[in-house]
């Protein structure tokens, strides 16, 4: 008869991809496994289970931190909030335990039947046995919906190059693509530089043409768009770019921007927003794995299905936006998944070690919903609220700083870990009273 004893080795999670299901499964993740509160629990009479499970999390990532992705377009506009955005996983107080290592690098391979990953990284590869393994790589976003660089100290010069062409662009800005991003960007240039002329082009009749969301919220972003001053063509592909034109040092260059109307733009500075989300999971795992465009097919669980696609399916999960599953890619989607993707590998751990019987949570079907930042106010929609917008929109979705502090505090990143239940005379009392001040 099994005895359920506490393993002498902890149970080895590797998760593939640091941001915010990455992130949120980790910390979560041995959260559970200290027997607390974790940290994504709303139950007052929650305590957590009182019951260790040594695990070693290791989260790999190309980049050398944690990036808030969300604030992208205004990242491009403000040196202060770029220098925010970023924070190297060495600087993660959540993150600085013992159980949890983070590794920057490239996952090159999967073997789903040994349960082994190699890492690529700058000292080499890497082989790493797993017992569970999370995939959070999210999509292949190019700039500048995601900066290029995967140091901090890159990005920040390469923030710094974009915010001076943009403070410099006397004959203004030419942002290309109407989807969120392009939206974003046009809206946060002319917030915070409002002397600096700023045209929006969309080669379609309506913004947010790809996403399926009611014409109403696109009517109404386009509306705070034009009643900001913004230029907006729409219904013209840009066909050209000339070379910038400059005919002294001092001069600041000019582009000419040649639309499939024939008119033209000119410009100081133009930003090509339009670019394809690509998933970034079939470079490592089996292609059967994945739908036609790359999505990690993902059971309600978060579980691979277990359809013989993979080997050891049940052990294998994926989280965000890199998963399958209904609803607009968002941060806060991505987090919860990676919550319940924690909670599931949590519950087979704890029938392993102490005989209990697993209670899974399973995801919800998502309609499509959408909060939209455009400077100073906002356009939100979702099913169950409607279109709504203004300052109370922005601040609810976003607040000052398009939503870094929301997602820095619901995942308690500059928190450290607290001690697991049982340890150093904690009890149970005093590490509910701990969690409930951060």
């Amino acid at each position: 008869m099994p005895s359920f004893e506490e393993p002498q080795t902890p149970y080895k999670v590797l998760i593939l991809g640091g941001s915010y299901a990455g992130l949120a499964a980790a910390v979560n993740l041995v959260d559970f496994c200290h027997g607390r509160k974790n940290r994504f629990s709303i139950d007052e009479a929650d305590n957590g289970t009182g019951k260790f499970i040594p695990v070693q999390v290791t989260i790999v990532d190309p980049r050398d931190g944690y990036y808030h992705l969300i604030g992208q377009p205004l990242a491009l506009s403000s040196q202060k909030f770029a220098e925010a955005f970023w924070t190297k996983y060495t600087d993660l107080a959540a993150l600085q335990t013992a159980e949890i290592r983070t590794v920057q690098g490239s996952i090159e391979t999967v073997d789903c039947a040994s349960k082994t990953a190699t890492i690529t990284t700058s000292k080499g590869p890497i082989h790493e046995a797993y017992d569970y393994l999370i995939t959070a790589t999210g999509l292949q976003r190019e700039y500048p919906s995601s900066p290029r660089s995967l140091t901090r100290e890159k990005y920040l010069a390469e923030a710094a190059e974009n915010l001076a062409n943009v403070r410099n662009a006397s004959k203004g800005v030419v942002v290309i693509g109407g989807g969120a991003v392009g939206i974003e960007i046009a809206a946060e240039i002319n917030m915070l530089h409002p002397h600096i002329p700023v045209t929006l082009v969309h080669s379609r009749t309506r913004l947010l043409s790809s996403e399926s969301l009611p014409d109403e919220f696109a009517a109404k972003a386009l509306e705070i768009l034009q009643s900001n001053k913004i230029n907006t063509v729409l219904g013209a592909r840009v066909v050209d770019i000339s070379e910038p034109q400059q005919t002294t040092p001092d001069e600041k260059p000019e582009y000419t921007v040649t639309l499939s109307t024939g008119s033209t733009l000119v410009a100081s500075h133009v930003i090509n927003a339009v670019s394809r989300f690509t998933p970034t999971a079939p470079s490592f795992l089996p292609a059967a794995i994945c739908d036609e465009q790359g999505y990690i097919r993902i059971e309600p669980t978060l579980e691979f299905p277990n359809d013989g696609s993979v080997p050891n399916a049940g052990d294998h999960y994926a989280a965000g936006d890199v998963a399958r599953w209904t609803g607009i890619k968002r941060a806060g989607a991505a987090m919860h998944q990676g919550h319940y993707a924690a909670k599931n590998i949590h519950q087979k751990m704890m029938s392993k070690v102490y005989g209990t019987t697993p209670e899974f949570v399973e995801l919800a079907e998502v309609e499509p919903g959408m909060g939209l930042a455009l400077g100073k106010t906002a356009v939100g929609y979702f099913p169950s609220m409607g279109l709504s917008s203004g300052e109370e929109t922005r601040e609810m979705f976003f607040q000052g700083d398009l939503g870094f502090m929301i997602c820095w505090k619901w995942m308690q990143l500059g928190t450290p870990m607290p001690k697991a239940i049982g340890t150093d005379s904690e009890t149970a009392a005093e590490a509910e009273a701990e969690t409930a001040q951060l």
